[in-house]
Parts: C-alpha cells; structure tokens; sequence
C-alpha cells in the first residue's frame, strides 16, 4: 500500500512524518542491541512480502505481513516497517522518500494496535481462540492501512476520491489472505517457540535463535 511520490498535499505528507517520528521514537526505545537481529529478520520479510504489487492508481495492493510484526514487535514495528520502506523506496522506487512518513504511519500504526489487542488472545489457553485472534489479527491490520491511505488520498483531494474507493476494495482479498497467513504462523510458533508470541518487552534480551 504505498503511496507514490507527488501525490499527497504538503499538510498530509507532514502529518504524516510527525505521526511516523512518534512511532519511531516508540520504537526505537524498545529495541535493545541483542535483539536487533530479530528486528532485522522482521524487516526482511516485510521487505520481500511487500516487492510482488499490483498498482491501484497512485497507490499499490501487495502482502505487508504487518499483522505478524505487531504481535512479535508490538512498538518496535515502528522502524522495522520503517526499514523495510526505505530499502523499497531507495533500491526499487516503490512509494518514496516524500511519502515515507504517511505510508510507514499506515502500515506500522495498525500492526501495534491489533497486534497488543489480539495478543491476550493468541496466547491463551484456547487453540479455536488463538486461531481466529491470528487470523484478526493479521486481516484487520491490511484493512485499516488500506482505510487509512484512502483517508491520506481523499484529504490531498476530491479528485483522488475514486483512488481512494478503489485502493480499499483493491485490498479485500489480501484482507482473506493475510488473516489466514498470521493464522497460520499464531499456531506454528505457539508449537515450536510460543514466547515469541509473548509481550515483546519481557522477552527482550533472549535468544531467539531457532534450534537447528
């Protein structure tokens, strides 16, 4: 879902960069040197999910994964979204560096939110419980970033408003796909390294290294 360059009007592009600092700032405060290599791993993925897009308009329709980043990351989804954005923008062109604020608000802003909300969820007792918390938790992610941009489109101008219907209606069935994605890695990891589901803060400083 990003947004390209030379679209948006000044007071979206800046609102959106002041929001994305405060994310960032966030962030960054939740990731400690031992645990930069899971940042890392994290971005990319984003990183390599987000290169296959279809454009809608001025904007694009692609897997973000961000569901899954908010319940493993929760703030610290701030700069991996970031990272994986600028690599795109810088290596590929893909959204840009005017519109790196409003797009990381947009992705980064709802994997944090859903992610601590369907967290409590994903890691109770309950298998059918956990199942559809990761399932939500990673559908309603794509579907509030996808509102989002159509939101930054729509206060540029009026004339952006069929970009902005189109780019909602282009991401329904990545809305199905991501939710049923997550879902799949909820139950994956709460067989074989359930803490990484847990609050991110109480785990940081473990090794998360995959046994081998």
């Amino acid at each position: 879902m990003h947004i390209s360059e030379g679209v948006l009007a000044a007071p979206v592009l800046l609102s959106g960069a002041v929001l994305s600092l405060g994310g960032l700032a966030l962030g960054f405060r939740r990731v400690r040197g031992e645990d930069t290599p899971r940042a890392a791993i994290l971005a990319a993925v984003f990183f390599v999910a987000s290169l296959i897009h279809v454009n809608v308009g001025p904007s694009s329709t692609h897997l973000v994964l961000s569901g899954v980043i908010g319940l493993m990351m929760g703030w610290a989804a701030f700069p991996v979204i970031f990272f994986g954005l600028s690599l795109q923008g810088v290596l590929f062109g893909f959204g840009g560096v005017s519109t790196l604020g409003v797009n990381t608000f947009t992705m980064a802003a709802p994997a944090v939110l859903f992610g601590l909300l369907f967290r409590p969820g994903v890691n109770g007792k309950s298998l059918p419980r956990a199942s559809v918390s990761g399932f939500l938790c990673g559908s309603l992610p794509i579907l509030a970033s996808a509102v989002l941009v159509g939101a930054a489109l729509r206060l540029t101008g009026e004339a952006f408003l069929p970009s902005a219907k189109a780019v909602v209606l282009m991401n329904l069935p990545v809305v199905l796909i991501e939710g049923f994605v997550t879902m799949f890695c909820v139950q994956f990891l709460r067989k074989v390294r359930p803490e990484l589901l847990e609050d991110y803060a109480l785990n940081s400083g473990k090794d998360y290294r995959v046994p081998i």
